[in-house]
């Protein structure tokens, strides 16, 4: 009998001893796996490295392996969807006025590099359509409607260079759209239900009626980094929004908003963004 129950006691203890590891390394892998769900999301492309919103930077965030970029994007007078986030041209290019009253053509003689530096002279503002050619199944593209109030006719002429694509009914959120005007989000939403929407907001105290209201037309609720709290996160979590917090540009402000259990990151420098 004692044999028979040292025999028992030694497979237990076996099994005891392999399960162990077994089980921590699963919760870790759980971990990891969770924390991997994190997007980096590189601000108006990798603009540390490179000029924000020209090919140049959203090569760099390809480069960099972020998920996703972030571009802004306005209508030059004649129509064309062009990709700039000031409402002048004046801060990121060699010219002066507002995005609105020059023509495509126009456009594209200025410089939209030099400013950053000289290494980047001659790149020009690209278009959403040249960009969602180039880039489209390669990484996500996060757009943002910038001032739509100012471009009446914006998210139709978005929602149509989408659908031209047949990226109407993007897989695994590839396509996101959010502005910080949300009429400009509702009206998305309308032209384009199966689209990912985000509604942005600065730093400004939310309320759970607005947090409802939020969630009956967009996924996404995109604050400035300042708001974010591990409260807050879980907060918006439980009124079914995910949350992509702007703008990083230091790495302890991305450990924290990684620790806080933040969907998504903006950030200037994607590789300040490590999911490990």
């Amino acid at each position: 009998m004692k044999k028979y129950i040292f025999i028992i006691l030694t497979a237990l203890l076996f099994l005891g001893v392999a399960f162990v590891p077994l089980s921590t390394a699963s919760a870790e892998e759980v971990k990891n796996k969770d924390r991997k769900q994190t997007l980096n999301i590189a601000h108006r492309g990798a603009s540390g490295y490179a000029p924000e919103n020209t090919i140049a930077a959203f090569d760099k965030a390809f480069e960099m392996k972020a998920d996703m970029f972030e571009v802004d994007v306005q209508m030059s007078k004649d129509g064309e969807l062009v990709l700039i986030h000031d409402t002048t041209v004046d801060r990121t290019t060699d010219g002066s006025g507002q995005v609105g009253d020059f023509t495509y053509e126009e456009l594209q003689e200025l410089d939209a590099g030099s400013w950053f530096s000289e290494e980047f002279s001659g790149e020009e503002i690209p278009t959403l359509g040249e960009v969602l050619d180039k880039y489209r199944g390669k990484i996500g593209i996060l757009i943002e409607l910038k001032s739509p109030e100012l471009y009446p006719e914006l998210e139709e002429k978005v929602a149509e260079e989408l659908r031209e694509r047949n990226l109407d009914k993007p897989k695994n959120n590839k396509i996101i759209v959010q502005s910080f005007n949300h009429d400009s989000v509702k009206e998305m939403h309308e032209l384009l239900p199966s689209i990912p929407l985000g509604v942005l907001l600065g730093n400004t105290k939310v309320t759970d009626e607005q947090l409802t209201e939020f969630a009956s037309y967009a996924e996404y609720f995109n604050p400035n980094k300042s708001m974010i709290t591990k409260e807050f996160v879980d907060r918006l979590h439980s009124f079914g929004l995910k949350t992509q917090p702007y703008t990083v540009r230091d790495k302890e402000s991305a450990d924290f908003l990684m620790k806080a259990g933040v969907d998504g990151i903006i950030t200037d420098f994607p590789d300040y963004v490590d999911p490990r």
